[in-house]
């Protein structure tokens, strides 16, 4: 039975053609035969000045992003998706995103974490902003795993430089090597590469190790994380828990109702 994942990215993929390209076609090469990934980013307009590396240094821009997450999720639902893949390392609005949907909903940060924490003893996590190691540790402790967290470090690169290596990669992948071997020397024998634009130029030039370190095809975890809890619910029919005040399902028609009042439809998808 065929399986459909609504891929939800941080950046305006119309903005972005080679990105896109090179996204999609890793997509096929990860997903099962029979299941569709369906990409999806923010909508046009969202970055009006710099392109989205200053938005993901403040937390506050983070939560007010975090709507379109999860009328992503809601619309994912009422579609008819069978998972909601949200695709940024902080995970922006996962929490929120599972409070309001019953399909299996996953993030990179959490699932290349876990996915991690299976292939060694501790993962090094890289990102991109100098800041958003605090994030990183945050989202760590919140999922448990702080002992299996080394260290989180800035690569030394932007999102620009990444964006830029898709032309020439070469140089970028010396940088990352670099960087790689800082969070080896921290601890880490598992490293978490930054956002999805660094996973893929990476798994499209066969980057999977550095020295006796496996590199985490992120991406690749957060998509199998989706496709094997969609198995799980339809063999076992185990759903999200809605016990406590992170979790529980508020009403449908609230949503609605708040979505109206705050001008939020108007980005329903």
């Amino acid at each position: 039975m065929s399986i459909r994942i609504w891929h939800q990215s941080f950046t305006v993929l119309s903005d972005l053609p080679a990105y896109e390209a090179a996204l999609a076609a890793h997509f096929r090469r990860l997903a099962r035969p029979d299941t569709e990934l369906v990409m999806h980013g923010m909508k046009a307009g969202t970055y009006e000045t710099e392109y989205p590396g200053t938005d993901i240094r403040h937390h506050v821009i983070q939560h007010l992003h975090a709507s379109q997450f999860i009328l992503g999720a809601l619309a994912a639902e009422r579609d008819g998706f069978d998972a909601y893949a949200i695709m940024s390392i902080p995970d922006v609005g996962l929490k929120e995103a599972r409070a309001v949907v019953d399909i299996p909903v996953v993030g990179y940060g959490e699932s290349a974490m876990l996915t991690a924490c299976t292939l060694g003893a501790k993962f090094g996590v890289m990102t991109f902003i100098e800041d958003l190691p605090e994030l990183i540790a945050d989202n760590a402790a919140r999922y448990g795993l702080t002992e299996r967290c080394a260290a989180s470090r800035s690569a030394g690169f932007s999102f620009h430089d990444v964006l830029a290596g898709f032309a020439e990669p070469g140089p970028l992948i010396e940088r990352f090597e670099e960087s790689a071997r800082a969070l080896i020397r921290d601890g880490a024998d598992v490293i978490i590469p930054g956002e999805a634009p660094l996973n893929v130029l990476l798994a499209m030039n066969g980057v999977n190790r550095v020295d006796d370190c496996p590199v985490i095809d992120s991406i690749g975890a957060t998509i199998k994380m989706a496709e094997t809890l969609v198995d799980l619910r339809r063999s076992t029919g185990v759903m999200p828990s809605r016990k406590g005040y992170f979790r529980r399902r508020p009403p449908a028609k609230r949503i609605e109702e708040l979505l109206r009042f705050y001008g939020l439809d108007r980005l329903t998808q």
